[in-house]
């Protein structure tokens, strides 16, 4: 377009100033439109949401208000969009599909059509003049969503085919309740994607390609894993206090857990009902007086003498040295609470190497 007709929008991604369009989209998609009957105008400005309104008219709305088959309206969208991509409009507007390319290059070659429209405009108008341009370019290639992958556009094709088998792989190598750090999944993500070039090789990049892919998800703690695994989403107290125990890696009390999930999840957390559900929930254990861990972490329910009693029927007869080891592993209590326990002959017998076992 003439230099005069521009005016500078500034395109963000994460919060920087990544690129610069210097054109008005609704002034482009006028000149573009310009070239079709009125009838067949009409038709894609109401398709697109184009005109006074955002709202895209389906095939069979615009049908009944022309009289005409949904099929037919779909005739004239598609000849339309032909005739205007051979259009000498589109050819004097060349340059405008440069800058667009020159947008999804810079937010990673591929990107889902959600991330491409915000990064450009945060107004729906704006963005549905944006996506018409998409559609008219020849530059750009849509994938539409299916129940892999949300609705993307790529400049690549061989990096998109890429993009989407190292999605596939990473996720057949998670099993249902991996959680994998942010900087961990970009990792592993980047291995499997070796012959990317290093332009794109940037965690920024490598997040929205994540982001392309439904059976992935991050959640409120930024780590990764299936997306409906319930440690990525979320659902009710049990889950999120899954999280927060995980998080802080040690036994924790119920308090502490409540307080952490109203803190960090903004969710109302009841003490009364934290302990009830993390109760009834086979994936915490009862450590100590209100402590509760991860069964995963290895430790054991039960009074102190059950504890010391399953330990000495794995390892067999032990030192108290040894005993007491294995239990401040597996239970959060003192040392002499251990020592009081071992002291009960109905349980517990020591022998005359100094070595206590079970009674029989």
């Amino acid at each position: 377009m003439p230099t005069k007709n521009k005016t500078k929008s500034q395109v963000k991604v994460s919060g920087q100033q990544m690129a610069i369009i210097a054109f008005k989209p609704k002034k482009v998609t006028k000149d573009l439109l310009s070239v079709l009957s009125d009838k067949a105008r009409d038709i894609i400005i109401a398709r697109y949401g184009l005109g006074t309104t955002v709202k895209k008219e389906t095939l069979e709305l615009i049908g009944k208000k022309y009289g005409i088959t949904r099929e037919r309206v779909r005739q004239i969208e598609n000849h339309s969009l032909e005739y205007i991509r051979r259009s000498e409009v589109t050819l004097k507007n060349s340059n405008i599909f440069d800058e667009i390319k020159d947008v999804i290059k810079k937010l990673g070659g591929m990107v889902s059509e959600k991330d491409l429209l915000n990064s450009i405009s945060n107004k729906s108008d704006i963005q549905n003049h944006i996506h018409f341009l998409l559609v008219i370019g020849d530059y750009f290639i849509k994938r539409r969503e299916d129940q892999d992958f949300h609705h993307r556009w790529h400049i690549d094709e061989d990096l998109s085919g890429q993009i989407h088998i190292s999605l596939q792989n990473l996720y057949q190598s998670l099993s249902d309740d991996d959680l994998i750090s942010e900087p961990d999944m970009i990792k592993l993500f980047l291995e499997d994607l070796k012959g990317v070039s290093e332009e794109y090789r940037q965690d920024e990049i490598v997040r929205r390609w994540l982001s392309l892919s439904k059976k992935l998800g991050k959640n409120p703690l930024g780590e990764w894993g299936k997306s409906q695994s319930p440690n990525v989403k979320a659902k009710g107290i049990r889950d999120y206090a899954f999280l927060i125990m995980r998080k802080h890696g040690t036994p924790i009390h119920f308090r502490d857990i409540a307080k952490s999930i109203e803190k960090v999840f903004n969710k109302k957390a009841h003490v009364a009902t934290t302990h009830n559900e993390l109760i009834k929930d086979p994936r915490f254990i009862l450590v100590g007086r209100g402590l509760y861990a991860l069964n995963e972490w290895g430790f054991s329910g039960g009074v102190v003498k059950d504890v010391i009693r399953d330990v000495l029927l794995e390892h067999g007869p032990l030192t108290k040295k040894e005993i007491i080891e294995i239990v401040l592993k597996k239970r959060f209590v003192k040392e002499n609470t251990v020592l009081v326990n071992l002291q009960n002959p109905a349980y517990f017998r020591k022998d005359k190497q100094g070595k206590y076992s079970v009674v029989q």
